[in-house]
């Protein structure tokens, strides 16, 4: 709000504030944007125009203003992009082009090789947790050991750290009220956490007095939290390294939606997981189907024809013509009669 809305709104009176005006600033947030190559998403036009929509409409409840004049806006729509698993092919093709789709999901197999590269790394866990548990690049950078439950084998997520233009963080709720939620967790992921944990304290003894106490999980080696612009940071110049192909930060939270789905979990556990308001969002965002998912579909269905193959040629075939009324002084037809029995 702050960043989008208050430069250009925020000297407008509120009994003038006209639906031009409205549609002026947001036409020029997009003009803004596009001038400085980072174009800015649909998505995050809508959450701008959602956020002021609210605030006015307290407005008109209120008496100050007759109708909201950020209900109706011509905001552009852009299709969301469908994440794209890397095949076998697409890696030859982005090897041999250079072109990547737009949101990319590495594979089980990649996805295993990266968390091996980044093993000696000392955000190893950091990581670890993105892949795994799919979540936002915030909420990892505002994790407290507070929330992590060891012995339930648990992490509590109840906040998320935000990077302000000037620099400066600041701790904020989560995206949504779903996304206040507990996961579970594996015990590659305790191992991890605890691993860090232990590294973490040698940090602390390493810094002696110049060490900063805050209880974050992930912090710099003197104890202070990280920006989440350099958790992404770290995690492009992993990638290029390691040679996988490659993906955004953000993209791990599609892998982990899509490795949990392969793994059997139903979609209910995967939204609760990625903490979505809806099922709707997971089941059409945040899914992609891998191979291996797809295979183990291919091969369900046509065992069940497979199945019903098997029957007929043990000879168990099934009485498809209507029972003709028995006449008088006819014996009885036998209850086996019309169904061939094995041989």
């Amino acid at each position: 709000m702050e960043q989008y809305l208050v430069p250009l709104l925020g000297r407008e009176l509120l009994c003038e504030l006209s639906n031009d005006a409205v549609q002026q600033a947001f036409s020029t947030i997009i003009r803004r944007h596009q001038s400085t190559g980072r174009p800015v998403s649909a998505g995050t036009l809508r959450r701008v125009q959602a956020t002021l929509r609210a605030a006015l409409n307290l407005a008109v409840r209120n008496g100050l203003l007759a109708a909201n004049p950020a209900r109706h806006l011509n905001l552009p729509r852009t299709p969301r992009p469908h994440p794209t698993v890397w095949t076998d092919n697409r890696v030859a093709e982005w090897r041999r082009t250079g072109d990547r789709p737009p949101v990319a999901v590495w594979t089980p197999v990649q996805t295993a090789a990266f968390l091996a590269f980044a093993s000696d790394h000392r955000l190893y866990a950091l990581y670890h947790l993105y892949a795994l548990r799919g979540l936002r690049r915030g909420e990892g950078a505002g994790l407290r050991w507070s929330d992590f439950d060891a012995s339930g084998h648990t992490l509590t997520v109840v906040r998320q750290l935000q990077q302000r233009e000037n620099g400066r963080l600041e701790v904020c709720p989560v995206k949504t009220r779903a996304g206040e939620r507990t996961i579970a967790l594996d015990r590659s992921t305790i191992h991890a956490l605890n691993t860090h944990r232990n590294q973490q304290k040698e940090e602390k003894l390493a810094a002696g007095t110049d060490w900063n106490e805050s209880d974050y999980i992930f912090t710099d080696t003197y104890g202070r939290p990280l920006r989440p612009d350099y958790i992404g940071h770290v995690f492009q110049n992993m990638v290029r390294r390691s040679g996988l192909p490659p993906v955004r930060l953000q993209d791990l939270r599609h892998g982990a939606a899509s490795l949990a789905l392969t793994g059997g979990s139903d979609l209910k556990v995967v939204q609760a997981q990625l903490g979505h308001s809806t099922i709707m969002t997971t089941a059409d965002t945040y899914t992609s189907v891998l191979p291996e998912t797809a295979h183990l579909s291919a091969e369900a269905t046509a065992r069940v024809v497979i199945d019903a193959a098997r029957k007929l040629s043990r000879g168990i075939r099934y009485q498809s013509t209507p029972r003709r009324r028995r006449a008088k002084g006819r014996p009885a037809a036998s209850p086996n009669r019309g169904i061939c029995s094995p041989a």
